[in-house]
């Protein structure tokens, strides 16, 4: 997208709400992303303040989308989201060295990608074809894997000798077949857990922030 495309997108966006200029802003990211996956040349803060407002705006719209997928689900939304579903990522980051909490969030995002297909899958079939939940489902999936990206990219600046883990080849724990109740609530853990997950990723960011960095170039200096 060119600069004049930019300037006429915030000129429109002057009466419009600060949600969703930011809105808009993200999928101008994704676009970019699809258009080529590099990193390009961003400085190790200009990378982690990109990451930290992902995050920030993915959590605030997965907590609508948990809402809206709440309501789509009928009287029983709020029982069978307290059901047990084995073998979906866990919320929580539990590493204690910083630099295996780095490569943690990494890898839960690249987790839960599975996860979310399938619960796309299954609500296609349990909804009709034009509720909303699917659009917001589908549009929450590019932005995983967008923000996947922007956390490889920091990485690639904080450990650039490490390699940075993929998730094996092989089962996902992505559940084969589930009848509709167990399929409701299979996708209200998912959405839930991913909801928390974010949570605790924004603050993980946000504690380092100013630290991660300095980190990074004190190592520079020293290999000088």
């Amino acid at each position: 997208m060119n600069g004049n495309v930019r300037i006429m997108l915030c000129q429109g966006l002057n009466t419009q709400s600060a949600p969703r200029l930011l809105y808009i802003l993200l999928l101008i990211s994704v676009a970019s992303v699809r258009t080529g996956l590099s990193c390009g040349n961003q400085s190790c803060g200009r990378s982690l303040n990109s990451s930290i407002k992902l995050t920030r705006l993915m959590h605030a719209q997965s907590v609508k989308l948990l809402k809206s997928y709440k309501s789509s689900q009928g009287d029983s939304a709020e029982f069978i989201c307290h059901v047990q579903i084995d073998n979906v990522p866990e919320a929580d980051i539990s590493e204690l060295d910083v630099s295996k909490r780095m490569l943690s969030i990494y890898a839960r995002l690249k987790e839960f990608s599975p996860h979310f297909k399938r619960v796309l899958e299954q609500q296609t079939d349990l909804q009709p074809h034009a509720t909303p939940l699917l659009t917001d489902l589908t549009s929450t999936q590019e932005r995983l894997h967008h923000i996947s990206h922007r956390v490889n990219c920091l990485l690639q600046i904080l450990l650039p000798n490490t390699p940075i883990p993929e998730p094996p080849e092989g089962p996902t724990g992505v559940p084969p077949s589930q009848n509709t109740f167990q399929q409701k609530a299979y996708g209200c853990v998912v959405l839930t857990r991913f909801k928390d997950f974010l949570s605790q990723t924004m603050k993980e960011l946000r504690n380092r922030k100013g630290k991660l960095c300095k980190r990074r170039t004190l190592k520079s200096q020293r290999n000088l």
